[in-house]
């Protein structure tokens, strides 16, 4: 927590573009956010974002050659809330296939991010979602818009919890296929579209999650 008393929330910065604008909705959204590198930092502020745009090898080995991958596991092993966005989203999943070219992700859920199977590509623009009725991220929003541009997602969910294990909170759109809008799994969580670009229903779902980090000192 900042000394004015909001969260701190770091955004990785390791190359990707449109960091700007989701520092400044995370602001907007009551977080103080920073734009950083610093591996401390990362590993203690209140809530880290992965952003990611482009492809998702480039994403994923840009990731990994700054061994951002190892601060990932290590927040997420001591329940400390990450967010992925876009490509950061599909990076976190065991591997991508685009363009023909398969490629390793950051293997936190299994799975295989494929292009969608649609008449028009990229799907680009707003779009409704599917949440559960327990969604942390989507409460209150459930039935607003949001800004999708994207080619590629996730479309099934394989890992299956056990025991004492909160069941994971999966929110689903449409485009061509059915696919994965967002997760809410433990500490991890992750949306397909961008809140950034979302206008008011995105900073309400990156002020939904905010508000539900835990708070440390920094």
């Amino acid at each position: 927590m900042s000394d004015d008393g909001r969260p701190v929330v770091a955004v990785l910065d390791y190359g990707s573009g449109n960091v700007h604008s989701a520092v400044k909705a995370l602001e907007a959204a009551g977080a103080d956010a920073r734009l950083t590198k610093d591996r401390a930092l990362v590993l203690e502020a209140d809530g880290l974002v992965v952003p990611g745009v482009g492809a998702f090898a480039a994403v994923a080995d840009a990731l990994r050659a700054q061994r951002a991958h190892e601060l990932i596991g290590r927040r997420l092993a001591g329940g400390r809330p990450v967010l992925g966005i876009c490509v950061g989203m599909q990076v976190l999943f065991e591997r991508g296939i685009e363009r023909g070219i398969e490629a390793d992700g950051l293997d936190e859920w299994p799975g295989t991010v494929t292009e969608l199977n649609a008449p028009v590509l990229p799907h680009m623009g707003w779009d409704t979602v599917e949440a559960p009725e327990d969604s942390v991220l989507f409460r209150g929003i459930e039935n607003e818009r949001f800004y999708f541009v994207h080619s590629y997602a996730a479309k099934e969910w394989p890992l299956e919890v056990y025991g004492s294990f909160p069941k994971p909170r999966l929110t689903w759109s449409t485009h061509g296929d059915r696919f994965l809008a967002a997760v809410e799994n433990g500490p991890l969580s992750a949306t397909q579209f961008h809140p950034e670009k979302s206008g008011d229903a995105g900073i309400r779902l990156l002020a939904n999650w905010i508000g539900s980090l835990p708070r440390t000192s920094l």
